[in-house]
């Protein structure tokens, strides 16, 4: 399947003609295909996008066709298409006697109609991408062939200098208008979790975001390709955080700035801001070094504080985050010793003493 196409539109009324528009022409196909191929190798392969370029000629006298290349070329540019190089083009003509000839450059309507040889050129600083030739005498000389080469480079690079003046590089964005398509990877083990059950937590971000999510599975690394398509760039940065949230693993021993969601009469839950979504219990004992008897008393819904990750609690086997491990341990504290477990050794006695 073609992912970059080229319509070339000659309407009548360019050349001053008045005749009904029927299908498409004979010259519009050809010279079509020549800028699209002129164009087409610049496409990079990982480009997202199924790329669309029309040409619209309005008046012409001269190569419109290499019009086309060089307005093409700006166009994907400006669009925010990060093509590999500008592409210019310029049509080479030729007026001969059998003894003497001479190149043109450029040519003329005219001199098209008159001259021997209408020789389309495509390419960037560093090459050829295309080219055609049409001409009315029996054979061209290496010659001359060479000297058209040349006089065409010098042409096109100096096109190429006036379409780098005025845009010297793709858009780093494409329009707002336009569509766009972000690719992200997530583990295997965790395509499950951002589906959900019966596609309940996919379905819900796609309604909030307004985005197309769609998830493949790499055949080779078994990963899961993630590709977000929507219009509203605020609406794919929801889901690229969604997805940020989804692997977020905080590091033992590292410092998080967590805010307030949930408050309990043990403790409250956090929420880490780095990863939306991601809770954990901050537990009454870890809010401060004295005694805390209303969790209230200390902490608000909506605070934001930072906490420091212990990893798995091996008493509770739960997440273990920290607020007094960052504070200041008060002068003459005394840490309580640890509650008994309710299966200690003497529990155990008295129940073999039975």
């Amino acid at each position: 399947e073609e992912s970059f196409y080229l319509h070339y539109n000659f309407p009548p009324f360019c050349t001053g003609e008045a005749r009904p528009l029927r299908g498409t022409s004979r010259r519009e196909v050809g010279h079509g295909n020549l800028a699209q191929r002129g164009l087409k190798g610049m496409i990079p392969d990982d480009c997202p996008y199924t790329v669309r370029v029309v040409s619209e000629v309005l008046e012409s006298n001269g190569s419109s066709s290499m019009a086309t290349v060089c307005s093409g070329t700006m166009a994907l540019m400006d669009a925010g298409i990060q093509i590999t190089r500008p592409v210019s083009g310029i049509a080479m003509g030729l007026i001969s006697d059998g003894e003497r000839y001479a190149v043109l450059s450029d040519i003329l309507g005219d001199e098209d109609h008159l001259g021997d040889m209408d020789f389309k050129v495509t390419g960037t600083s560093q090459g050829i991408t295309a080219c055609q030739m049409d001409i009315k005498i029996k054979g061209l000389s290496y010659e001359i062939l060479v000297n058209a080469l040349k006089q065409a480079r010098d042409g096109r690079l100096h096109i190429l200098e006036k379409i780098t003046a005025t845009i010297e590089k793709p858009n780093s964005e494409v329009k707002s208008h336009s569509p766009k398509m972000v690719t992200s990877r997530i583990p295997n083990e965790f395509i499950g979790p951002f589906i959900g059950p019966g596609g309940k937590v996919i379905q819900e971000l796609q309604k909030v975001t307004g985005c197309t999510i769609v998830i493949n599975e790499d055949p080779e690394t078994e990963e899961g390709i993630v590709e977000i398509l929507g219009t509203d760039q605020e609406g794919i940065d929801s889901v690229l955080a969604k997805i940020e949230s989804l692997l977020f693993k905080p590091e033992k021993g590292n410092t998080y700035k967590v805010k307030v969601i949930k408050m309990l009469d043990f403790g409250a839950v956090v929420e880490y801001l780095d990863a939306p979504g991601n809770e954990v219990l901050l537990h009454v004992s870890e809010i401060a070094w004295e005694r805390t008897n209303n969790v209230s008393d200390v902490l608000k819904l909506g605070d934001t504080l930072e906490v420091k990750y212990f990893g798995i609690d091996p008493r509770t086997r739960k997440e273990k985050v920290s607020r007094k491990a960052l504070l200041e341990k008060p002068e003459g504290y005394v840490e309580r010793p640890p509650r008994p477990s309710k299966y200690d050794n003497r529990r155990k006695d008295n129940r073999n003493n039975r």
